[in-house]
């Protein structure tokens, strides 16, 4: 005879291989996106690199008007030409890069070298970005027609990507070019000397001739 409780017998499957197949791929796929963000926070912890000697985005010799006034937010930079019609004159890379952004910022508006006068749209309107490694970027908004170029695709300094303007939130035909430093805007410099235009507390207006003459250094 025998006392006590029985002895229970636990059933013990054995998984699948299918799911010791997942549980693998799992873990492989934790460890991946552990480098990933590990490989991310590198990138982005990383000091910027030299600033490259940016020219004015547009056609060598000509002189612009570079400006700023309260309100139009620290760093950015409208450019009006000294001489002649802005409307459609060409926008050039300030320096060799990799287009990442060509398209629309905001919303259009209406208005056209035809109806200068239309209705407002709202931001940039048609827009292109350039990463020029090192954690620079440039940005060109107000693009009177869609880019000339795509993203992904490599420019370089002085080739054409749009023309002038006053798409988006645009009072005038110009064009609206900003600098950053990774995650910031910064005091745009052309020809390796400082705009002066920093913050946007008085109206600023400073003229300045485009060496943007494809001499861009290898």
């Amino acid at each position: 005879m025998t006392t006590g409780q029985p002895t229970r017998r636990r059933d013990r499957r054995p998984r699948s291989r299918s799911t010791r197949i997942l549980l693998v791929l799992a873990a492989v796929a934790s460890v991946v996106a552990l480098l990933a963000a590990a490989v991310v926070a590198v990138v982005l912890l990383r000091p910027p690199g030299p600033r490259p000697l940016f020219q004015l985005p547009v056609a060598c010799g000509e002189q612009w008007e570079l400006g700023t006034y309260p309100g139009h937010d620290d760093f950015d930079v409208d450019l009006f030409p000294v001489r002649g019609e802005a409307w459609g004159r060409p926008v050039l890379a300030s320096y060799g890069g990799r287009v990442t952004v060509a398209g629309i910022n905001g919303s259009l508006g209406g208005r056209t070298p035809e109806s200068p006068d239309g209705p407002r749209g709202r931001g940039g309107g048609y827009w292109v970005k350039i990463d020029h490694g090192g954690k620079w970027e440039t940005q060109y908004l107000h693009l009177l027609e869609p880019p000339l170029v795509r993203v992904g695709q490599r420019v370089e300094q002085g080739e054409q990507i749009g023309l002038v303007g006053s798409t988006g939130n645009s009072g005038a035909p110009h064009l609206h070019y900003e600098q950053h430093q990774g995650w910031q805007k910064v005091e745009a410099y052309f020809d390796g000397e400082p705009s002066g235009i920093t913050h946007d507390d008085r109206e600023y207006t400073v003229t300045r001739t485009s060496n943007n003459c494809g001499t861009e250094p290898r």
